[in-house]
C-alpha cells in the first residue's frame, strides 16, 4: 500500500514537473517584460464567446498568491485569490468581452513595479465603449521573469471619474 501511494505522489509531482517545465516555456514570452505581462493580462481575460478560457496562462503570469481587490462604487473593496476569481468564471458561459487597455503608466524600481492601467470593456471588438474602469497590477522581477502579485481595480462610475482623471494626467 505504501509502494503505491508513493509511487502516486511521485507521478504527481513528475507531471507537475513536466507540465511547469511546458508552461515555462509556452508562455516565456508573456513573463519577460512589463509591457509584456501586462500585454498578456488584458489577453487572457479577452475574446469571444468560442475561445476557451486561458486559465493556464492566466495561472502563468500570476503569482501563487496573487490577491484581486474590486473597489465598488462606493470605494468599499472587496479581495479574493486568483483561484476563487475561477469559481464563477468556469461556472457560466463564456461571452464576447474585450478589455481594452487605454493608457498605461509605469514605475519600477529594482525588482519591483507598479503599474497603472486604464481600460474600457466591450462585447465587440471594434465598437467603443464608455464602461471604464482603472487597474493598480503590483508585479515583482524573480527568476528572470515578472510575475503579477496584485492588481486593484475600480470601475468608472457617476460617484468615481477615476479613468477621467487618470486619462488627463501625465
Amino acid at each position: 500500500m505504501n509502494k503505491i501511494i508513493l509511487t502516486l505522489i511521485s507521478i504527481i509531482f513528475a507531471c507537475n514537473s513536466i507540465f511547469g517545465q511546458i508552461n515555462e516555456e509556452k508562455y516565456a514570452e508573456d513573463v519577460k517584460s512589463i509591457d509584456a505581462i501586462i500585454n498578456a493580462y488584458y489577453d487572457v481575460v479577452s475574446g469571444s464567446s468560442s475561445d476557451p478560457w486561458e486559465f493556464e496562462r492566466d495561472k502563468f503570469i500570476h503569482s501563487e498568491r496573487a490577491v484581486i481587490t474590486r473597489l465598488d462604487e462606493n470605494g468599499k473593496a472587496e479581495s479574493h485569490t486568483l483561484e476563487a476569481e475561477y469559481i464563477p468564471i468556469g461556472l457560466s458561459p463564456k461571452e464576447d468581452f474585450y478589455e481594452n487597455e487605454l493608457k498605461r503608466i509605469v514605475s519600477k524600481f529594482g525588482n519591483i513595479a507598479q503599474v497603472w492601467s486604464a481600460f474600457e470593456i466591450r462585447t465587440e471588438p471594434e465598437t467603443k465603449s464608455n464602461i471604464r474602469g482603472l487597474n493598480s497590477v503590483q508585479l515583482h522581477f524573480e527568476d528572470g521573469r515578472w510575475f503579477i502579485d496584485s492588481w486593484t481595480c475600480e470601475m468608472e462610475s457617476e460617484k468615481s471619474s477615476v479613468v477621467t482623471e487618470f486619462m488627463r494626467n501625465e
